[in-house]
């Protein structure tokens, strides 16, 4: 089946639910659903996997095309993918299905790398893990967990119990201990579910994703690199949603004493151009950087480091000049601009921050040491 094809229908639900899950801060089931279904939850996992072997590209044309239709899903989806290339990374050892079923859609899974200590620094957890025999004995309480109690598993970060270096466990939602902690209602992404969550679980060590201490490692080389890429095309989806909007609107709504449309004005087609042009050039970045993930070179770390934080900027721009351009339509709701605006917002403030990755980029390109 063509990616296409498997897409399509997803993106139907996910447009048609998603003034609904916007409106009532409601995951959106029936959307990720359809993912499940679809195939695309094993989008860049391996073939031998159940998989579909795709890469980084088509992780940007899926994710981008899901953000455009429906932010809160295109978010729960990035969050599934890059808790999935983790494991997929480094398998544990004592959960040898769980793999195959991210692949196949039997299980959803999502990060837990935030705890209210370190803040948006989330290769930085301060809670701490302690042997228990045989097992680990993890008590983390994690903030802004997407899919908080509705993924299948959950990909929590901890400090190792022997060391100041950070391990990641692979922790199946029915586990002992692992609770839903707090609402949580935001300004966009209202979807997401991103509630704080507890885990004060009982796990084998063989749940372990990789080596002991290795975690730091599994953060810089995998989580990072698919998040931000995926970040940025949400971003990006963002933002195509509300130029498509704005020139749908003003090309349409009439100034009847002028006997013209909005877009007739030069002050209106000069922010149109604008956005347009800001949205192509930011959308290159994003295909070159998927392009860096897949071929890696000598300058791919800097647009892992860049491509999330320049989409994060664009969102921010593009959709207050959408806001502008359709004017008081676009403040009540029914172009459903204001969304889109409100999604964006969070992209820049969602760990790594588009300012803390600006840091490092400066880092980076100055010859100092990132972290």
């Amino acid at each position: 089946m063509e990616l296409h094809d498997r897409l399509e229908p997803v993106l139907t639900v996910a447009r048609e639910s998603a003034p609904q899950v916007d409106a009532e801060a409601t995951f959106p089931v029936a959307s990720v659903s359809a993912l499940r279904s679809s195939g695309l939850l094993g989008l860049t996992l391996p073939d031998e996997v159940g998989g579909l072997g795709a890469g980084p590209h088509e992780l940007v044309d899926v994710v981008s095309s899901l953000a455009a239709a429906c932010g809160s899903t295109a978010m729960i989806y990035l969050m599934h993918m890059s808790a999935s290339m983790t494991v997929a990374a480094a398998a544990p050892p004592g959960l040898p299905d769980l793999v195959p079923a991210l692949a196949n859609g039997d299980a959803l899974a999502s990060l837990a790398f935030s705890e209210a200590g370190s803040r948006s620094h989330f290769w930085a957890p301060v809670s701490k893990s302690r042997s228990n025999g045989a097992g680990v004995r993890l008590d983390a309480r994690k903030s802004w967990v997407t899919s908080a109690g509705h993924a299948d598993v959950y990909v929590t970060s901890t400090l190792n119990a022997d060391a100041d270096t950070v391990d990641l466990f692979a922790i199946p939602a029915d586990t002992v201990g692992a609770t839903v902690s707090g609402d949580w209602r935001g300004l966009g992404l209202r979807g997401n579910a991103s509630n704080p969550m507890n885990f004060d679980v009982e796990v084998p060590a063989d749940h372990r994703i990789g080596v002991a201490g290795g975690g730091f490692d599994l953060m810089l080389q995998t989580v990072m690199p698919w998040f931000n890429l995926g970040n940025a095309a949400v971003s990006i989806g963002l933002c195509e949603a509300a130029v498509d909007a704005a020139v749908r609107h003003t090309s349409a709504a009439r100034l009847e004493h002028l006997d013209q449309s909005l877009s007739a004005l030069p002050t209106i087609r000069a922010q149109l151009a604008k956005m347009s042009i800001d949205l192509g050039c930011t959308r290159s970045y994003v295909e070159r950087s998927a392009g860096r993930l897949a071929q890696p070179v000598e300058d791919t770390m800097l647009h892992v480091l860049g491509v999330k934080a320049a989409a994060n900027d664009a969102a921010l721009r593009i959709t207050d000049a959408a806001m502008r351009v359709c004017g008081g339509a676009a403040f009540s709701e029914h172009l459903q601009v204001d969304r889109f605006f409100r999604d964006a917002r969070a992209g820049a403030v969602m760990a790594p921050t588009a300012d803390v990755l600006y840091d490092f980029y400066g880092k980076a390109i100055t010859g100092q040491p990132v972290f």
